[in-house]
């Protein structure tokens, strides 16, 4: 089943293939059928027979009753079995009888006696909706700041003893109706910290409990009980510990070691992205235990929550980011040591799966063990399944997730899906370990039930400690002294404004995996610069991406070792760029880090796993003094198109790009497709009425109006900018001309880490276009540069937010004093530096008045018409035409025979380094793959190969499925068996070259540039194979059609999580005459061969050649085509990708040795006399 065709076949074969899809993503593989009856009675009994034997063994005599609980256990399962000998379904009675042995045995644990139970119960409000809104739970993208502050029925309570029949008290009622909650108890477990609303703002309390009696802590080095009064309401203290302005909310805060406290608060002044400024984002801030001092150490795009405490003193949270990153997907446990110092990822960079990860904490006594809340980002809030993390086994996807409890022995489902836990039961909440194996947790049973305290363990009991009809039952945590963790000390000097980076190697971790050591030159240092309250989101700073202003703040240098150190501002979200020697990064970091004021911070190497060690010698950057941010053509800035590209646009492009072009002659290169509206000039995409685009500044052209953002994002602008702008804004002629010619991240792309190389600025047709030399065009090394920094920056337009439209309601002066107040960064990133481009050189078209009036196009020089290519017709009538050879099992390879002859190589209607024209004589016939090397023949060499997937289109939705949302994918596959292997470098093709000959004792090998076209052309003289440029390719080759030029969803659109796609990847090149019914690659061999056998020649995939790029003339003798790896390689045939321009049988593109592109793969070639060797079966 081919995938890439969603779009074009029935509903029952579209319907199949998302099925097909899900159990390649491994959803369906991992489900079974819940157990129910008998089956789940039998599990239960195993379940508390292994609790009961564990209770037994680790508290012996403290748990007396362990033998009478096992002998009531085996008669019960006796009886069970006797019932189900009979075929009898299980009596109620024995349900009654297992429920009640559960309770009295597992609620004897010793760890619950003499202790008493604090938690929160509130009514459910009754408002129909999502689950936990109800229950005043912020949904998964919000904050506290999203609830309403009063109007709440809650308490805090203490449950005494811990048992369904103990006594429920309150403890704390708030006043006029306020929120009450997020308890953190202290270690001498006399005072709790909680959060409480009123009718100003959102606030972190304290409760200094009274005792009736308590043993201190300091008494004894054993954790103690707290004995509260059994009488009359306990006696209480409660205070406002945190003092923040009245427009600023505090919550969600726990106490540190050293004395301080560790809270959420909005007085970063920023708005969650993908709410488009409505709703507050909660950073990381510290304070003195009264109130005072008040730090801000997480400064993150979007939420931090749930700050806990280690056993090792370390703070671990929850952090959500998406800067390029799909943003249903992405949330990171993280760690940082009290001070904000050492943040890092611990769980979850890179991962599709689990989408997100609440109220994590450590199970005691079992280092890098953690218990959380796996849950989704759309659907229930907060909630979901109660899963077990063992850091030391995995820190992605599914590979630490060691068990999942229920109490019916469901097991752990990865899977792409928004909405992961709706149809999930039981749901969990605020889970309170007891020992590395019991918990106390709030849960949901199912939906006509109420939340409960429960107690779970690792052996999969779910036993009911007490619930209250009509009331949510929250937060369950025992009140009990703990031993104090330790304090770690203070590394930050509050006098400084920058920090140290040491990077020990940048080759160390899949981030450069496969790229040559000595390929990265320096590293770019960016820094983000994010959205406000009332104007953030997807659009604004650019058209289809980025997400944030980008600042651009220099480069430093990389030692030959792969080794960095060098200074960074603090209090600053910081991201790299690796960038080769030619100024271009190689791979993207999608995230950032910050240093706190006079941090060393260290990193082993480019997004290496948390247990990765450096190796044991001093770097060559360790033995230099910390390098200094080289600046970048000027002061550190965001990254604006018209100061930063269109002085170069104005010095090399407009002089013929501009809107009198209409009037000038026409290019005889140019090629006109009326049907699709669209034109081709040698790359660049042209309107009809103009015939060239406009690249003139946005100051030049009066007429510019703009473009409309999506529908939500409209619905949810300010409502002074929706009245202004009408959802139109502003960005720039030249800017929007030149969007479809470049790859980027754009707003939504993969959560995987990329493949080195993936967005390189070469894999831009823009880029390709001025390397072949555009119309003569010759930028200088500045020039480059500016291109190159403003695509690895994700295209951004604007610089500053105030350009995109005056930040409203004077959010920027106020995010500024808080800055000021709460020790951030003094730096406004809204300021322009002037000038901001050194004024090196002048435009071209100013520097040249006579040209004022417009004049021809540079011409071009055209060769005489290509002759049909000769070729020896009795290769082709003699011997066998066709081979093939066995692989595996059921398994080949088909090699057709490509005959002698000769032929003029290139174009002289193509690119210009398609010519001049060379006569080439293929001097003996040779065999050649008739299809490209497919993902299946691919893995007989490397069984891990993935070719991975499209992640710029995304399937149809599943029937039912909301048309907002968007589906469930990580995109189009391109890694089914049948579909080219693609994401293969030259290097691994040349390898897989020499693994087929050392098995088949053939000599296979990637065919020269000449033999790839002499083979493509198949005796033709035609711009392709089957005919001439404005032929209907459609059934020959899958190139960019109409079926890649629009979304799979409702409209021709593409949503994820809400979010509609203005940009799609390569949609506005497509030619929409044609239908060739595939989306992305299509099973190798699907389309009509040409004459002499060969398949996909044109399209599907593009191909590798032995031969390293070089300009024509061709000259084989100049042993181009024996060049070591290390160089750049030819690559021919054009792919799904490309509109027909760009799969001409003599087009050219190349790329580094190493480079795994999106869309390139190979097939080989044989230049052995197959006719007299006997081939391997």
């Amino acid at each position: 089943m081919n995938l890439s065709l969603q779009r074009c076949a029935p509903p029952r074969l579209r319907r199949f293939a998302v099925a097909i899809a899900w159990l390649l993503a491994g959803s369906l593989l991992a489900a079974a059928a819940p157990l129910e009856g008998v089956e789940l009675a039998r599990y239960r009994l195993g379940t508390l027979e292994k609790a009961i034997r564990d209770l037994d063994q680790t508290y012996g005599p403290a748990y007396p009753k362990a033998g009478e609980f096992l002998n009531r256990a085996r008669a019960l399962r006796q009886r069970l079995e006797a019932g189900a000998a009979d075929g009898k379904a299980m009596p109620a009675e024995i349900e009654a009888s297992l429920v009640a042995l559960q309770q009295e045995a597992l609620l004897a644990n010793p760890l619950l006696q003499s202790n008493q139970l604090l938690l929160v119960k509130r009514r459910p409000s009754g408002k129909r909706g999502t689950p936990g809104l109800d229950i005043a739970m912020p949904s998964n993208h919000e904050c506290n700041s999203s609830l309403a502050r009063t109007g709440y029925d809650n308490e805090l309570c203490v449950l005494s003893p811990i048992s369904p029949r103990g006594k429920l008290r309150t403890l704390y009622r708030p006043p006029n109706g306020g929120y009450v909650g997020e308890m953190d108890l202290h270690w001498d477990a006399d005072r709790f910290l909680f959060t409480q609303s009123d009718t100003t703002n959102w606030k972190v309390c304290e409760l200094q409990i009274v005792a009736a009696s308590r043993q201190s802590a300091a008494d004894s080095s054993a954790p103690q009980p707290t004995a509260l009064s059994r009488d009359a309401a306990t006696p209480v203290k409660v205070h406002h510990v945190s003092t923040m302005p009245d427009d600023v909310d505090s919550f969600d805060a726990c106490y540190l070691p050293n004395g301080k406290i560790m809270f959420g608060s909005t007085a970063s002044f920023q708005s969650v992205p993908c709410w488009h400024g409505l709703k507050k984002v909660s950073n990381l801030y510290l304070m003195n235990a009264d109130g005072s001092g008040a730090r801000q150490v997480c400064f993150d795009q979007d939420h931090d929550f749930h700050s806990t405490v280690l056993p090792n003193g370390q703070v671990l949270y929850n952090r959500w980011d998406y800067t390029g990153i799909n943003h249903i997907y992405l949330r990171e446990l993280m760690l940082m040591n009290p001070d904000g110092t050492g943040q890092r990822a611990i769980y979850g960079s890179g991962s599709w799966y689990p989408n997100s990860l609440y109220f994590a904490r450590p199970l005691p006594g079992d280092a890098g063990k953690i218990i959380s809340i796996l849950s989704g980002y759309h659907g229930p809030h907060r909630m979901g399944q109660l899963v077990i993390l063992d850091t030391t086994k995995g820190w992605q996807e599914a590979a630490g997730i060691v068990q999942r409890l229920s109490g019916r022995g469901d097991p752990i489902k990865p899977m792409v899906k928004d909405n992961l836990v709706e149809a999930d039961w039981p749901k969990f909440l605020q889970p309170f370990p007891l020992n590395e194996k019991y918990s106390l947790v709030a849960a949901w049973l199912h939906a006509k039930a109420n939340w409960g305290i429960y107690l779970a363990d690792v052996f999969d009991n779910l036993v009911l400690v007490r619930e209250e009809p009509g009331w949510a039952l929250l937060e369950p945590v025992v009140l009990k002294s703990q031993p104090k963790l330790p304090a770690l000390p203070d590394q930050v000097d509050l006098s400084r404004d920058d920090g140290l980076v040491y990077l020990h190697d940048a080759h160390v971790g899949p981030g450069l995996q496969g790229v040559p050591r000595g390929t990265v030159k320096s590293l770019r240092v960016l820094a983000y610069h994010f959205g406000y309250l009332g104007l953030a989101g997807p659009d604004r700073i650019g058209y289809g991406g980025p997400w944030e202003v980008m600042r651009i703040l220099g480069t430093v240098p990389l030692e030959a070792d792969g080794s960095a150190f060098f200074r960074v501002p603090a209090n600053t979200p910081i991201a790299l760029q690796p960038l080769d020697a030619e100024g271009k990064a190689v791979q993207l970091m999608r995230s950032w880090f910050s240093v706190m004021p006079g941090e060393k911070a260290s990193c082993v190497g480019c997004h290496e796993r948390p247990s990765d060690t450096p190796r044991p010698q001093i770097a060559l950057a360790a033995r230099k003094e910390p390098h200094e941010i080289t600046l970048w053509y000027g002061p550190a800035r965001g990254f604006d198109f018209e100061r930063e590209v269109q002085p170069v646009l104005d010095h090399h492009c407009v002089k013929c790009h501009d809107d009198r072009s209409s009037r000038r002659e026409e290019a005889p290169s140019e090629i006109r497709h009326p049907a699709s509206g669209i034109e081709s000039s040698r790359g660049l995409l042209t309107s009809a009425a103009t015939n060239r685009i406009d690249l003139r500044s946005a100051t030049l052209v009066t007429n510019y109006t703009g473009r409309r953002i999506s529908q939500m994002g409209i619905d949810r602008l300010h409502p002074k900018m929706r009245a202004d702008t009408q959802g139109i804004l502003k960005y720039s002629p030249a800017y929007d001309a030149l969007i479809p010619y470049i790859r980027r991240v754009g707003i939504e792309d993969d959560v995987s880490m990329l493949t080195p190389g993936e967005y390189h600025a070469d894999t831009s047709p823009l880029i390709q276009m001025l390397r072949k030399g555009h119309h003569g065009v010759q930028l200088d090394a500045e020039s480059w540069d500016r291109l190159v920094t403003w695509i690895d920056l994700n295209a951004p337009c604007h610089g500053t937010w105030s350009e995109v439209y005056p930040i409203p309601d004077g959010a920027h002066e106020r995010r500024m004093a808080l800055r000021r107040q709460f020790c951030g960064p003094k730096e406004d990133p809204e300021k322009i530096p002037q000038p901001v481009v050194a004024a090196t050189r002048q435009s071209a078209a100013l520097a040249s008045p006579a040209d004022e009036d417009g004049g021809a196009l540079p011409s071009r020089r055209y060769e005489t018409p290509n002759p049909a290519p000769e070729f020896r017709a009795s290769d082709l009538l003699s011997g066998p035409r066709e081979k093939v050879i066995s692989l595996a099992d059921d398994l080949t390879l088909k090699l057709v025979r490509i005959p002698a002859g000769e032929f003029l190589m290139g174009d002289p209607d193509g690119e210009p380094d398609d010519f001049p024209l060379s006569r080439v004589t293929v001097a003996r016939s040779f065999w050649m793959a008739a299809c490209e090397i497919s993902n299946e023949q691919f893995r007989q060499f490397d069984s891990g190969h993935d070719s991975h997937y499209y992640q710029k289109r995304y399937p149809a939705l599943e029937p039912g499925a909301p048309d907002w949302l968007g589906p469930d994918a990580r995109g189009l596959t391109l890694n089914d068996g049948r579909q080219p292997a693609v994401r293969v470098s030259w290097d691994q093709a040349m390898a897989f070259c020499r693994s087929l000959s050392a098995r088949t004792g053939l000599r296979f090998n990637l065919p020269t540039e000449a033999q790839w076209e002499w083979a493509c052309r198949a005796g033709t003289s035609t711009p392709w194979s089957f005919g001439a440029r404005d032929a209907d390719f459609s059934r020959w080759a899958n190139l960019a059609d109409a079926s890649f030029s629009k979304g799979l969803g409702k409209d021709g659109k593409q949503v994820t999580g809400g979010l509609e796609h203005l940009v799609l990847e390569g949609a506005a090149l497509s030619d929409t005459r044609c239908n060739d019914r595939a989306v992305v690659t299509a099973e190798v061999g699907s389309f009509q061969p040409n004459a002499w056998g060969l398949h996909d020649m044109h399209g599907n995939a593009a191909e590798w050649t032995r031969t390293s790029y070089a300009a024509f003339p061709y000259w084989d003798a100049d042993s181009r085509s024996d060049a070591p790896t290390g160089t750049r390689k030819v690559v021919r045939g054009g792919s799904f990708f490309d509109p027909p321009a760009r799969a001409c049988s003599a087009f050219r593109l190349a790329y580094p040795s190493w480079q795994r592109v999106f869309n390139v793969g190979f097939r080989v070639v044989c230049e052995d006399n197959l006719e007299q060797t006997r081939l391997p079966q």
